[in-house]
């Protein structure tokens, strides 16, 4: 769905940087509820961009050019002839300012803008006290409803979760070989892997449609089970809205959509720390699935992982198989209508 209801998907080509000094590349825009997503070819998304924070560089002229905003040296360029987009945009770049706060209420906002200011600086000195108190209280159930409350914000971006029916049982047979909790697949948005609190793994399609042997994705999941005992997805997502998420966690039991709706779009885009070769392979073993597939999928040389495959843990042994083959055709399909 779109921000509009007229619409019930609206894409166009547009021309992209990230920066002042990057060379500008053809994407696809499409417009969401809530944000305005910028994607390579492949559907990888490269920005999104909330609605309600867009600015117009060339009022009335062409090609139209658009930034987020506070940064004009990020930006989207859209020819004439993308009239329905570029028509969409400022339309709701009108409603936006519409309901911009009037006079009248700035005086009333500045207050609250006050109080609020000085509850944060009453907790601003303990913010890691804080963090880790929270982290000890919050139960495991808690954090699973976390979990799925935030992956319904990613689904608003990224897209619905491929749910094939046939294809489910095969999916849960893959999580429970690997030791996931749950395994989704989504269409897009993910580069390859993330996991949300509560232990949802989030799987880009490709890693499933583009590889032959169902090894490769088990190991792309072992990656991010080892990464997310290395750096919690809980603890990140207290951290990046601290201290306001962790005291709102504490007195209400829950989070609002408005921070959720801004961690999923940080989650999306921010870079994945590496995993240690030595953690990897320890689980890898622990699993009893070999990681030279997994490494050659990374770099097709293996140059770079060449010590996930020297050092594979299964190599010469008799394994037993991630899934059957039946199971691993049948969840190759699970993004197909």
């Amino acid at each position: 769905m779109t921000a509009l209801t007229e619409y019930e998907r609206l894409e166009a080509t547009g021309l992209w940087r990230a920066t002042a000094e990057a060379q500008r590349r053809e994407v696809l825009v499409s417009v969401g509820e809530a944000t305005l997503t910028i994607a390579d070819f492949n559907n990888r998304a490269l920005a999104h961009w909330s609605l309600a924070a867009i600015d117009r560089q060339n009022p009335g002229e062409y090609p139209a050019i658009y930034s987020p905003d506070g940064d004009p040296g990020e930006t989207l360029e859209l020819e004439a002839g993308e009239d329905a987009m570029i028509d969409a945009i400022e339309r709701l770049l009108r409603a936006v300012e519409r309901r911009r706060p009037r006079p009248g209420r700035l005086r009333l906002a500045g207050l609250l803008a006050f109080v609020a200011a000085f509850l944060a600086l009453v907790v601003f000195w303990l913010p890691g006290a804080l963090l880790q108190h929270t982290l000890k209280v919050v139960p495991a159930i808690t954090r699973q409803e976390i979990g799925e409350a935030l992956l319904d914000r990613v689904e608003r971006i990224a897209g619905r979760t491929c749910n094939r029916a046939e294809a489910l049982p095969a999916l849960t047979r893959l999580a429970r070989r690997t030791g996931a909790r749950r395994v989704v697949v989504l269409a897009g948005g993910v580069r390859d892997t993330l996991q949300t609190p509560g232990g949802i793994i989030l799987l880009n399609r490709a890693l499933i449609e583009d590889h032959e042997d169902p090894a490769v994705v088990a190991g792309y999941i072992l990656a991010e089970r080892v990464r997310a005992t290395l750096h919690n997805p809980f603890a990140q997502l207290l951290a990046d809205g601290a201290p306001m998420t962790s005291f709102r966690l504490l007195t209400t039991g829950d989070l609002t959509m408005g921070m959720l709706d801004r961690y999923a779009e940080r989650m999306l885009l921010a870079p994945r720390p590496p995993v240690p070769s030595e953690d990897l392979l320890a689980a890898f073993a622990a699993a009893e699935i070999p990681a030279a597939p997994y490494a050659y999928a990374r770099d097709i040389t293996g140059e770079s992982v060449l010590g996930l495959i020297e050092a594979d843990p299964m190599r010469g042994q008799a394994v037993p198989p991630v899934l059957r083959d039946r199971d691993w055709l049948l969840l190759q399909s699970i993004c197909e209508s």
